[in-house]
């Protein structure tokens, strides 16, 4: 049964004709992934959906009857004076309303408690209100309360939460609800690590329909039995999960890429073909005629030719990082250290070595430590080994002083003007873009800035405290590839276990005030910890 429908969808906003021409069919029991690069569109298809968002034309379906949870990536929703558990609690009216109808038929009973009528029509919402669990509602919320960490602010204003905490009491609501449909924007973000494990499990158990967009390769790997990719303003399926979209992608392209050369080919065979002709017609003169039919016969046949567009080839950065020397051995050891900030203690007993070539990955819940860990490292000489170049980029990018793109870039980039400006152009700054204030750009601007700044550092021990964040699928790519090849030392703190699997040979796990070092990337970690101490 078809869920949700797509037909010739088309939106514009201005000049920008942003969807062309989008169609996709999602049947129940479909969890879906929506792919493509920051701007393409993924969201506003959502908008669409849901109709916050009005199509220019063809055509949107739903499922009669079909109930739809939406989590939006930039939901701004005000509650006036109203708790997070009076939110959660409001969001079920369904039951609600029966619970309602049940209490005003118990009080009838009170009084007319021979009422065979008012009897039945008790037991009739009664039974209702068994069959979508109302009775097991507390429990359920609870559960998923404590899955979602929000149970300790239950009684708190929702207005006062931070911004990743008002999104993870809507996702919790949303899951709470259970409808037919999910879509969810971007749902992995501002959650731990366990949290998301949490939701892999029950969204693979959920029995209804899931349309998501995110940048969590891992998540969508997990999740998702089909993929739609955005590209150009069209859609494409493809009937697997992410990994699956990446093999048959690239053998896509491959295919457009060989078909689209053939065809050139062939075109400048027609066009070649009818100059000739007419030159015989011209040379033939007066007896030339049939020469100039059948020049105009290929003509009509070219004419009629579908063309091939030629296949969109990826501007990747060029993030090419290089070691100018060697650093020692022992890059980072640290023994029987305790970390505080102020005067709470954040990791007992603290045991690390980091050797030369190392790609160690510092996991951990919020609030662990993990960027406090990094600070010190970088700020304690006495931890690190000799001869280092230390390539830094923060979690939060902040510059000290609020210039240009270009000025900023003119303090680090050894070369002339022009080739300065080349090289700002390969990752996006161009035009009026290099002057821009530093302070003043988008974070994943900021992040471009400060990859720039670390490729031309020569760097032989780089740190980085979540570096993914802000940047799309493509870029996570072209980071991973560099990250991989590079030569020197990598210190990191992600979330993203896809990019962690690709590039860690170490973890190093925060929990409960204390670090235990696994030799291997995430899934070894999951197999020996978090599949042992997860409470599904």
């Amino acid at each position: 049964m078809i869920e949700i429908s797509l037909n010739n969808i088309q939106k514009t906003f201005g000049y920008n004709n942003i969807l062309k021409n989008i169609n996709f069919d999602i049947k129940t029991g479909d969890k879906v992934s929506l792919i493509g690069e920051n701007g393409c569109g993924k969201t506003t298809i959502l908008e669409l959906i849901i109709g916050n968002e009005v199509i220019d034309s063809g055509n949107i379906t739903i499922r009669k009857g079909s109930t739809i949870g939406y989590l939006s990536q930039n939901q701004e929703i005000i509650y006036n004076n109203r708790t997070v558990k009076e939110i959660i609690y409001t969001s079920l009216k369904e039951i609600n309303d029966i619970n309602k109808l049940m209490n005003k038929y118990e009080k009838m009973m009170i009084n007319k408690p021979n009422d065979i009528s008012v009897i039945n029509k008790y037991l009739k919402f009664q039974e209702k209100f068994i069959s979508i669990g109302g009775y097991e509602i507390d429990t359920k919320i609870e559960k998923i309360a404590n899955a979602f960490k929000i149970k300790n602010f239950f009684d708190k204003d929702f207005n006062e939460l931070s911004g990743g905490e008002q999104k993870r009491v809507l996702l919790a609501s949303i899951i709470i609800q259970n409808p037919n449909i999910l879509i969810l924007d971007e749902p992995t973000n501002h959650l731990d690590i366990d949290t998301i494990e949490w939701l892999e499990i029950y969204l693979n158990n959920y029995k209804g329909t899931i349309l998501i967009v995110s940048h969590d390769r891992y998540f969508l790997n997990k999740i998702c039995n089909k993929t739609i990719l955005i590209e150009n303003g069209k859609s494409i399926i493809f009937p697997g999960n992410y990994s699956f979209y990446l093999k048959e992608n690239e053998k896509r392209l491959e295919k457009e890429f060989i078909e689209y050369k053939d065809q050139q080919k062939l075109i400048s065979a027609m066009k070649k073909k009818i100059k000739q002709l007419e030159d015989f017609g011209r040379l033939a003169y007066p007896g030339g005629e049939p020469f100039y039919r059948r020049a105009e016969n290929i003509r009509k046949r070219l004419n009629r030719l579908e063309l091939i567009d030629k296949p969109v080839e990826k501007k990747e950065l060029p993030i090419n990082l290089i070691q100018e020397n060697r650093s020692s051995k022992d890059v980072l050891v640290i023994k029987d250290y305790d970390l505080y900030i102020k005067d709470k203690l954040l990791i007992k007993d603290i045991n690390i070595i980091i050797n030369y070539g190392d790609k160690v990955c510092i996991l951990g819940n919020n609030g662990t430590g993990k960027s406090t860990l990094i600070k010190q490292i970088i700020n304690n000489k006495e931890f690190l080994g000799s001869n280092l170049k230390i390539g830094y980029i923060p979690q939060i990018i902040e510059f000290d002083n609020d210039i240009t793109v270009y000025d900023y870039a003119r303090k680090f980039y050894i070369g002339e003007e022009s080739h300065l400006r080349s090289a700002l152009s390969k990752f996006y700054f161009y035009g009026k873009n290099v002057f821009k204030k530093v302070n003043s750009l988008s974070g994943g601007e900021k992040v471009r800035l400060k990859l720039f700044e670390l490729i031309n550092n020569n760097s032989n021990f780089i740190i980085l405290d979540e570096p993914t964040n802000h940047l799309d699928i493509y870029t996570k790519e072209t980071l991973e590839n560099s990250l991989k090849d590079y030569k020197g030392t990598l210190l990191f703190i992600s979330h993203d276990r896809f990019f962690i699997n690709e590039i860690a040979n170490k973890i190093l796990f925060i929990n409960n005030n204390r670090l235990k070092e696994y030799v291997g990337n995430y899934d070894f970690f999951k197999e020996h910890y978090l599949e042992k101490n997860t409470n599904n």
